[in-house]
């Protein structure tokens, strides 16, 4: 969508008391936190009632459904981590086509991304976050009775179309929809997913020690709960009263300078966060080998436990009070930095059990600040519809993130097990480049005046239900 489009969608709503708020940044680049005024609420979607601002944990109980649905639906990223290997043994496929995996996931959920904002503008967040959850619970399913893994390739695909329809309306609702700051919104939303990224490995990894297959079935069954959370606490539809969001609104939005830059750096360093992810149970388990330990589904699990709740953490307590203390570009360079080193540990240390094992647990305590740090940039850094950015950003992030898997494989074929490590590295590096050289143009973004946060929530949840 473009800018007078917004601005046409703020004007049905003139009657808000509130005036426009000004993102800036310090000197040292920080993010400027938005911060509803002083008495001011958020609108909900119809059916819910707007909480006082204060408490983060003082939401509309669809926040709080959509919440879960999101800590269930970004449990299934890391819920396949642990039974890679287990699949790979049970079906006769090889290490490469096991990460495809995650390809065919994120590929899938990345280019359905950039239509998101389209589609939720035309049918509503209701009938779009439903229709996401519907097709995860099927193609959930259908991976888990599936007899090769070519079948399970096509079904996760399936899976990711749901999860974008998902994941980005999400996001967009929530902040539109909670009480408080845009950034106490973020946090909210970075909880969930550090939470079901967390376990997500943990149930894998117990379902796992069951059958391969139980945790695809596991997560169809919590995910229609999530359906009926949101079906029961969303309220009753509305027609559809706002702009409606162009097909190409995505690929226009990349023309802002801030959100480009942040975009192009969030895919690279998706790239390394998915070589950690999709790549790492087979280093890990070979690495255990040699010191005579058996690393099975509940054992993988368990590590990525470690590794999800250190995201959590970091996630929803460090990022805000970094970014406050040292401003944000700095805390995206440190963070971009010191997981860039943890990369070079792992590729320099393949070998070794204990060290492999603690590197990975640590790199979540960088991933958790960087995702927090990075979405909500990206969320202040323009003037285009929340939806929009949400979904554009996410689109292009979640490429790198399905670039990787696929590449790992053949990298370590080819040049050895520590390979796929170092080619992060390199990724991460880039990362940091590609931030510093847009530097100007995201904190010029940064000073482009945003809508208030009533008339912003107002604009993005018009055609919800």
């Amino acid at each position: 969508m473009t800018s007078s489009t917004t601005q046409h969608s703020t004007s049905q709503h003139s009657t808000s008391p509130q005036k426009s708020a000004r993102h800036s940044t310090s000197g040292h680049g920080s993010s400027g936190h938005s911060t509803a005024a002083p008495g001011s609420q958020h609108a909900g979607p119809p059916g819910t009632a707007p909480s006082p601002a204060g408490s983060m944990l003082r939401q509309p109980r669809v926040v709080w459904a959509i919440a879960f649905a999101c800590v269930i639906s970004f449990m299934g990223i890391g819920l396949v981590d642990p039974i890679l290997t287990s699949i790979a043994a049970e079906l006769d496929a090889s290490s490469s086509q096991v990460m495809l995996l995650f390809t065919s996931y994120l590929f899938i959920t990345g280019l359905a991304m950039l239509f998101t904002s389209w589609v939720s503008s035309r049918i509503g967040a209701k009938k779009t976050l439903l229709a996401g959850l519907a097709l995860i619970v099927v193609f959930a399913a259908l991976a888990g009775a599936s007899g090769s893994i070519g079948q399970i390739i096509g079904f996760r695909a399936g899976w990711g179309l749901g999860n974008a329809l998902f994941i980005s309306t999400a996001l967009a609702t929530i902040v539109a929809s909670a009480s408080g700051s845009t950034a106490s919104a973020i946090i909210l939303y970075e909880a969930a997913l550090g939470i079901g990224i967390a376990v997500g490995p943990l149930v894998g990894g117990a379902l796992g020690e069951v059958s391969w297959r139980a945790p695809f079935f596991g997560t169809a069954a919590l995910m229609a709960v999530g359906f009926l959370a949101i079906v029961v606490f969303f309220g009753k539809s509305a027609p559809s009263t706002g702009p409606k969001i162009s097909a190409t609104a995505s690929f226009s939005a990349l023309k802002k300078p801030g959100l480009r830059t942040l975009a192009l750096a969030a895919l690279f360093y998706n790239f390394g966060f998915f070589v950690l992810l999709a790549y790492s149970p087979f280093p890990i388990e070979a690495a255990a080998e040699t010191v005579g330990i058996h690393v099975g589904a509940h054992e993988l699990g368990l590590v990525f436990f470690g590794w999800g709740i250190c995201l959590a953490i970091t996630s929803v307590v460090a990022a805000p009070r970094l970014t406050r203390r040292f401003g944000l570009h700095a805390v995206l360079y440190a963070m971009l930095g010191l997981l860039a080193l943890d990369f070079v540990v792992l590729a320099t240390f393949t070998d070794r059990f204990a060290v492999i094992v603690t590197a990975i647990i640590v790199a979540g305590l960088f991933l958790g600040v960087l995702n927090t740090a990075l979405t909500e940039a990206v969320m202040e850094s323009t003037d285009l519809p929340r939806s929009v950015a949400s979904s554009t950003y996410s689109g292009v992030r979640f490429m790198g993130g399905a670039v990787a898997p696929a590449v790992a494989g053949p990298i370590r074929d080819h040049l050895g097990l520590p390979a796929p490590y170092w080619t992060a590295a390199v990724a991460v590096l880039v990362a940091i480049g590609v931030l510093v050289l847009g530097r100007r143009t995201f904190a010029q973004d940064h000073d482009i005046p945003s809508e208030s946060a009533e008339d912003e929530a107002l604009a993005i949840s018009a055609g919800d239900a």
